[in-house]
């Protein structure tokens, strides 16, 4: 019996383990900079850029991130077919969009919750959290996909707007 437990934990255990080495897909989202620079690096190899424009107070964008952003399927298809980016429309940091540079003045680090609005979130008249925007290939922005949705739905947008 002894044998038989043991054997029955040692299985378990490398079950355990080999769970663990197992690699979890994620998109490696970067800032809009950095895309639209690899925009204008690579123009015969570019590729649109996925934005997803949150913020920390919003519940649906943290199910979105949980969800949809860490659904396989997703992560393939925005890793193909895009750069992605993470913008946060209340972060405090510095965006150069076709030579104009936007910021958050009033940005204040110890607000909790809400804080003021980002430039480049009026500049894309974002109507609410989370919101999608795809840049094309040359930069220009398309219509929003606003709200949650699931992987499925987010790549079927996608589908309709390239």
């Amino acid at each position: 019996m002894k044998k038989i437990l043991f054997a029955v934990l040692f299985v378990l255990g490398n079950l355990a383990v080999h769970a663990q080495d197992a690699e979890v897909k994620e998109i490696k989202w970067m800032t809009l900079d950095e895309a639209l620079k690899l925009q204008k690096d690579k123009p015969k190899k570019s590729k649109p850029i996925f934005m997803d424009v949150y913020t920390d107070w919003c519940g649906p964008c943290k199910m979105l991130d949980k969800n949809t952003f860490h659904d396989p399927k997703f992560v393939d298809y925005i890793t193909e077919n895009y750069y992605p980016v993470k913008f946060n429309g209340e972060g405090n940091f510095e965006v150069t969009y076709k030579g104009k540079k936007y910021a958050n003045p009033g940005y204040d680090p110890n607000r909790k919750g809400r804080n003021s609005v980002h430039e480049f979130t009026m500049f894309l008249q974002v109507q609410g959290y989370p919101s999608m925007y795809v840049f094309d290939k040359a930069g220009e922005v398309k219509n929003p996909i606003v709200g949650y949705l699931t992987a499925d739905q987010v790549i079927e947008e996608l589908k309709k707007i390239n």
